[in-house]
């Protein structure tokens, strides 16, 4: 894949201005960019919301359906909560600053979340954090499925009309993709685009590594349940639906409205292979934030709901950012820069709703 150029005619004095701001922030308070004991006692009770529901589906044998379902619907929310708290950061580099730490917390949650982590670093770190709102590059906006739009520059058909009903629906099917085929093409694809040029051995390695860790997934979350419990099959499969579904759910409703949503841009490459913008002023113009107030909502979402400072700052753990935020405010408003925001989750959740429904209208 050929990498695109930012344009920056004023030497992204934007973002040298920032960067200066926020090293200062954080020398003045003497502080790491990195996780903390806050994080680290967090990522203890989302593991807990995982575990603990499936375990008692164990303990006790002869659960009404709708409980053992209900169940298995936490266990839903503490994955979505471990992917959006525990998994991005560390896969980031932002857990710990121990390199190899994240590297186990990364793998280590991505498994428990179904996915992989090797395509998470290239889909998200490499390709979404790059090319924000891109189409044909940002695997975000990418839709899995014709009768989804998420961009302008995706060809509109007659059945996007109604895709700010059904995608809900579809947005609940994420993490069945995610733990079945997405991954396989994802690895496929990558290769095919050159990320593994050179390096076959690696490729192999991921190859290899990315069957285990499905089969295994598999094997904890449905081979278990069949060999050691008295439940149905289908109750099983039920239940492991109900935790898939929310999952799915839950992430999408918080990664979508941050993008693609009624005020941010869709910028596209140039013919000459340039996108005609700052890399900084390009993130400050494709994403929204929403909900800056809520306490629990950002902590449960992984201060998510702050995504203009997370595609600012990458490398900056997400218990920073609520700090960090009147800093970018103020220094992007010194340079003219907007900087969305919704001001409750149910705001953002209507104005990416409001976004489908143009997207299924205009051109």
């Amino acid at each position: 894949m050929k990498a695109a150029r930012y344009t920056a005619p004023d030497g992204d004095a934007f973002y040298k201005a920032l960067r200066k701001r926020v090293n200062q922030y954080f020398k003045e308070n003497n502080i790491k960019k990195t996780g903390n004991a806050t994080l680290y006692i967090k990522t203890v009770l989302l593991f807990l919301l995982l575990w603990v529901p499936f375990a008692l589906t164990f303990v006790f044998a002869d659960l009404p359906w709708y409980l053992y379902c209900g169940l298995w619907t936490l266990t839903g929310f503490g994955m979505a909560g471990i992917g959006l708290s525990v998994m991005h950061d560390a896969v980031h580099d932002t857990f710990s600053s121990n390199r190899k730490l994240n590297n186990l917390v990364g793998h280590f949650s991505m498994f428990f979340i179904g996915g992989f982590a090797e395509n998470w670093r290239i889909q998200h770190n490499h390709k979404h954090h790059t090319y924000t709102n891109v189409a044909g590059v940002d695997e975000d906006i990418k839709s899995p499925i014709p009768a989804l739009r998420f961009t302008p520059d995706v060809p509109k058909r007659s059945i996007h009309k109604f895709q700010f009903l059904y995608a809900w629906f579809f947005y609940g099917l994420m993490t069945f993709m995610w733990t079945s085929s997405k991954d396989v093409k994802q690895l496929l694809q990558f290769k095919a685009e050159g990320f593994y040029d050179g390096r076959n051995k690696a490729y192999r390695r991921e190859l290899t590594r990315l069957v285990v860790w499905k089969v295994s997934y598999y094997l904890l979350y449905l081979g278990a349940p069949i060999v050691f419990t008295d439940y149905s099959i289908w109750l099983i499969l039920a239940g492991y639906s109900c935790k898939h579904f929310f999952a799915g759910l839950t992430l999408s409703a918080v990664f979508q409205p941050a993008h693609v949503t009624t005020r941010t841009e869709f910028p596209k490459i140039e013919a000459d292979n340039t996108i005609a913008n700052s890399w900084a002023a390009h993130q400050i113009l494709t994403t929204q934030n929403f909900a800056m107030k809520s306490k629990l909502f950002s902590w449960y979402v992984g201060g998510l709901n702050f995504q203009i400072e997370h595609h600012l700052f990458p490398n900056i753990c997400h218990v920073h950012y609520k700090k960090l935020s009147p800093i970018v405010q103020e220094v992007a408003k010194g340079f003219n820069l907007p900087y969305f925001q919704q001001p409750t989750f149910a705001s953002a959740i209507y104005d990416h709703g409001k976004m489908l429904y143009d997207l299924g209208r205009k051109d």
